[in-house]
């Protein structure tokens, strides 16, 4: 994957792709869907396995004032390729389709098979992280630096402790405009991004009451971040392709003991629906887990995922480039 120049991005999805694009795309947006319902995850990061991540923010970054011209011209095809909207149209459904089956598979598997299911995300991360080696000179010293760059700011992110705030409307706005840039930065969480601004427990019971005020205000700042973060992201990508995906490479590394299979709770707190949930935790070892948390360590069941979260991202690549070359 080279630097894409932002007008070689916006190609005709359907022309372009071949006849199976459209579910294939839409089963990544499954994946990142899924993704982002865990704590630990981004769909920033399910999008870098998938090997989208490029196209994903130079679309995101060309709905513009340009596109919003055309649209008052009425000029719709011209802008339909201009932010090549099947692309973020299928994509999108995948996304929201991964969403709401998080309700029936993902949340049941945090909740009954936790270890596991992290295990398992560890294994794409690092497989993932292994193969973006090819993206950059990791052996210069700009490289590692980027590398080290990138996890230090997981790292620190991780360190940092929930604040407790008087959410207001503009706080609102504002802590929407910072999580949704997990969405497209790999190695970070939405969710725990909320945590840490403490406005996570206000948005869930915003959602579920229904609070329009509420929820227009979070969506209107999640919006301008994207719109703005991907302006930055696809200009850094243009620029400084290798550094970039070096600081990539070190986030993902990072987000790896967000996602560590076995994890002691430090402190809880009590959600919308009245239910106590994980705070904070801490990282422990697997032979010492049972003892400090009471349960199963299951340890072959995490390193037969963790082989399998390998398995799935080696053999995606292997795929996606063999479809490739038959596409050329």
């Amino acid at each position: 994957m080279s630097a894409i120049d932002p007008s070689e991005a916006k190609i005709d999805f359907a022309a372009a792709r071949g006849p199976f694009a459209a579910p294939v795309l839409y089963a990544k947006g499954i994946a990142m869907g899924l993704g982002d319902s865990v704590p630990g995850v981004s769909g920033g990061t399910i999008a870098v396995i998938s090997n989208i991540y490029e196209r994903l923010i130079y679309a995101i970054r060309s709905c513009d004032l340009h596109a919003a011209k055309l649209v008052l011209r009425g000029d719709l095809k011209t802008f339909w390729r201009h932010i090549d909207g099947h692309f973020l149209l299928v994509l999108g459904l995948g996304i929201l389709s991964g969403l709401l089956l998080s309700a029936n598979t993902v949340l049941y598997l945090l909740e009954h098979f936790v270890e596991p299911l992290m295990a398992f995300f560890c294994g794409l991360v690092l497989a993932s992280a292994f193969l973006l080696r090819q993206e950059f000179d990791y052996w210069r010293s700009r490289g590692l630096v980027a590398i080290v760059g990138g996890l230090l700011l997981a790292l620190g992110t991780g360190l940092i402790n929930p604040q407790s705030v008087a959410v207001s409307l503009p706080y609102l706005f504002f802590s929407g405009m910072i999580a949704i840039c997990a969405m497209i930065l790999p190695g970070l969480s939405g969710a725990y991004l909320l945590l840490i601004l403490g406005v996570y427990e206000f948005v869930l019971a915003a959602l579920v009451q229904f609070e329009l005020v509420s929820i227009l205000v979070f969506a209107s700042g999640c919006v301008i971040g994207l719109l703005s973060f991907s302006r930055i992201l696809a200009w850094l990508l243009n620029r400084h392709h290798q550094l970039s995906y070096g600081v990539i490479t070190g986030m993902l590394l990072g987000s790896v003991t967000l996602l560590w299979p076995w994890q002691e709770i430090v402190s809880t707190y009590v959600d919308s629906s009245g239910e106590l949930q994980a705070l904070q935790t801490r990282n422990v070892w697997p032979l010492n887990y049972t003892e400090v948390s009471g349960n199963d360590a299951l340890l072959l069941a995490c390193l037969a995922s963790f082989a399998a979260g390998l398995a799935i991202v080696i053999l995606m690549r292997y795929l996606f480039a063999s479809q490739e070359k038959i596409d050329k």
